[in-house]
């Protein structure tokens, strides 16, 4: 999976189409990523302990890494996650601009 946390990216379809944030959370065993803003659930919430507050909260829920795509940190575009690799290093690079990142 090319998307990591902490990386914005833009959603590509579905209800939040065009929406950006960034990713809270990538998980590659099932190939989903939490995004911030991002296909968010209401969940009705009732106090269990005294003093604990009830009402209804919300929370991201979990979107498909292939219906999301990276913003590159240097020229702000969406783009496809490309390889480079100097020395003994790999980096992920940009394929729009080139940038190392």
């Amino acid at each position: 999976m090319k998307i990591r946390k902490d990386d914005t990216v833009v959603v590509l379809s579905g209800r939040d189409k065009g929406k950006q944030g960034k990713v809270l959370s990538a998980e590659p065993k099932t190939g989903k990523v939490i995004v911030e803003g991002v296909q968010v659930a209401t969940k009705h919430r009732k106090a269990r302990k005294q003093g604990e507050e009830s009402g209804i909260i919300t929370m991201p829920t979990p979107v498909y890494a292939s219906k999301v795509m990276l913003i590159c940190p240097k020229c702000g575009k969406p783009t496809r996650v490309g390889h480079a690799v100097e020395g003994d290093k790999k980096f992920r690079a940009c394929k729009k601009c080139g940038a190392k990142f």
